[in-house]
């Protein structure tokens, strides 16, 4: 009896755990599926780039619907810590707005580009500037250029915005205006919504962001008379582009779940949904 106590404890243990695993969907998790589809077919989990948002939000709920039986959870951590979590084992999939740098590739990881996504230079509609070049955008940037009457517009200092060390937006728009580490940021953001919202609501602002996540509350700037599309992003007449890429660890095999989520992601099927989200799927 006194052996068989401690492995009833043991189980009771185990069985508390992960069901205290199961309802941990907060801190910025995003769930498209409950328990039952969980408890049928698994769970598929995604983490990382916060600007691949609306295209994997469009595409785990098509994958739900297709396969009933089974979950889908989203993380918006950033591609840093998306790629991070891959490689430390805390999620299926890994989502980067960047592709992976050789010493990423070199510790194990896969990289699957899903589809490119333009990155927009974005200020607040009361701007009057509609158009700039990559070499004046990176003067803003590095703080050459400090007011917008040195542009023609209203005076009024620049307010210059961008997102957090890590993200892969950051990284992007750095690397095709050549600013990296060079950057004079004014605020330095966690989130695509977190900049769409401070260039809204501040006359002076400037910053970039997805332009799958654009919408009305800011102006999107054509950039060297190039207007960021869907279009101009395919044709590659838009510079400031990034890839969305799936990451995976080379060395370990998706569960089934993961794997029939990868392989619809990267499906001519998945390319319609893609695009609906504002992003050029590669198939």
């Amino acid at each position: 009896m006194k052996k068989i106590l401690p492995l009833i404890l043991a189980a009771v243990l185990a069985a508390s755990a992960l069901a205290g695993c199961s309802s941990q969907e907060k801190d910025g998790t995003v769930s498209t599926g409950g328990s039952t589809s969980q408890e049928k077919g698994g769970t598929v989990s995604t983490d990382g780039s916060t600007s691949m948002e609306e295209v994997i939000g469009v595409l785990g709920e098509a994958f739900q619907e297709k396969y009933s039986g089974m979950a889908f959870t989203y993380n918006p951590t950033g591609s840093g810590s998306g790629i991070q979590a891959v490689q430390e084992g805390r999620c299926d999939i890994g989502l980067s707005s960047r592709s992976l740098k050789e010493e990423e590739k070199a510790d194990g990881l896969t990289e699957t580009v899903l589809a490119n996504d333009g990155i927009a230079v974005i200020v607040n509609p009361e701007n009057t500037l509609n158009d700039l070049d990559v070499d004046t955008i990176a003067k803003i940037y590095t703080g050459e250029i400090t007011n917008w009457s040195e542009l023609g517009g209203k005076d009024g200092q620049i307010v210059v915005i961008g997102r957090e060390a890590g993200s892969g937006t950051r990284d992007g728009f750095e690397s095709i205006t050549g600013t990296e580490d060079a950057c004079k940021y004014r605020q330095e953001l966690t989130s695509t919504g977190d900049v769409i919202t401070t260039v809204s609501q501040n006359p002076d602002a400037i910053g970039y962001a997805s332009l799958a996540a654009v919408s009305d509350q800011i102006k999107a700037l054509s950039v060297g008379g190039v207007a960021p599309s869907e279009d101009t992003v395919k044709d590659g007449s838009y510079v400031i582009q990034r890839p969305f890429v799936l990451v995976t660890k080379e060395d370990t095999e998706l569960s089934d779940a993961a794997q029939k989520f990868y392989d619809f992601a990267i499906s001519d099927e998945a390319a319609p949904l893609i695009s609906k989200a504002g992003a050029v799927p590669v198939k």
